[in-house]
């Protein structure tokens, strides 16, 4: 299923931030009726699901490579203290 991203007249430019997102003004709905346009605020809301999801791909590519080094210097240092060790 692939994600739509949020354009508009209103469009946010870049990565949604915090205070993007607080000072984000959707389109009223036409005849002064009550409420926002539900295509901008859908759309919207697919683009903040998207930016959370790559936020949260990003995270998860970090983390395993933080685990990915705090292995290999638990494999060093303890190639080194063997190393040391050693006669």
């Amino acid at each position: 299923m692939a994600m739509t991203v949020y354009r508009s007249r209103n469009a946010l430019c870049g990565p949604l931030t915090p205070d993007g997102i607080t000072e984000l003004a959707l389109p009223r709905t036409r005849l002064a009726r009550r409420g926002y346009q539900v295509d901008e605020v859908d759309a919207l809301l697919h683009r903040l699901a998207y930016e959370l999801g790559e936020r949260s791909r990003q995270l998860a590519e970090v983390r395993a490579e933080n685990r990915r080094i705090k292995n290999a210097l638990r494999s060093w240092q303890s190639a080194e203290t063997a190393r040391r060790l050693s006669p």
